[in-house]
């Protein structure tokens, strides 16, 4: 279920719903008029052709009382031609793994490509699980020991096929990438890692950031060509525009 959209005055910086719609049903819209909108947990499936993308596993950051947070990255399968893989979760998240690639007929022998999307913890702590698979882990694109040269440094993609693009995204580290699908039931699907924390994280991820200015034009970028992102902490939200 979709929460409702409400249409707000522009601004530099999104605006907050919260006190109109309660957190857990929250928009926010921006001065080029573009709307995001959570999506439900419980429908985490973008079926397409010749893609199809489903999150495994929604990511998490909890804040705790001794000022600690517990966060577990979000995991999610893409499914088509090829196999991807982007995000493997912590290796806490190793079993859930595992069991969730068997559930669809998956064994980690079946992924052709896993992608990190940066190289914190929680989101490539079980790449060991996946030695037969091509592995983007920030900028390096390896097999086995053997590393493919490329531009992502350089601010170009990696094009996987004519429907799926790994893309530079950097910001909340100095090497984070993102992955767009394109073709999906919900238009193209942007898998964007730690770009996005959740949906209403407007306030929350520059504290995360290495670089805000960088991670700004790298977020603009992603709404501008996303009708759905599947952030790093949070369940996925779809990008309207012209409210």
């Amino acid at each position: 279920m979709e929460a409702a959209v409400i249409c707000f005055s522009s601004s530099a910086l999104p605006v907050k719903a919260a006190d109109m719609m309660g957190t857990d049903n929250m928009a926010v819209s921006d001065h080029f008029n573009r709307q995001i909108v959570p999506l439900s947990e419980s429908q985490p499936d973008f079926s397409g052709q010749p893609y199809s993308v489903s999150v495994l596993k929604v990511g998490y950051c909890l804040p705790q009382t001794d000022g600690a947070c517990r966060a577990g990255g979000t995991i999610t399968l893409i499914t088509g031609p090829k196999t991807v893989l982007v995000d493997t979760g912590g290796p806490w998240d190793r079993d859930f793994l595992l069991m969730s690639l068997k559930d669809r007929g998956l064994e980690p022998e079946d992924i052709n490509l896993v992608v990190g999307t940066h190289g914190h913890s929680d989101h490539i702590g079980n790449l060991g699980l996946f030695p037969t698979a091509v592995m983007i882990v920030g900028y390096d694109i390896s097999e086995g020991d053997t590393y493919r040269p490329n531009k992502l440094a350089d601010g170009h993609s990696y094009t996987i096929d004519e429907h799926i693009s790994v893309v530079p995204s950097p910001g909340h580290t100095g090497q984070d990438v993102s992955v767009q699908v394109k073709g999906t039931s919900v238009g193209t699907v942007v898998v964007a890692g730690d770009l996005f924390e959740c949906c209403s994280d407007e306030d929350s991820w520059r504290d995360l950031s290495m670089n805000t200015t960088v991670q700004e034009v790298s977020r603009q970028e992603a709404l501008r060509t996303a009708d759905v992102i599947i952030p790093g902490h949070g369940p996925p939200f779809r990008v309207l525009r012209n409210c």
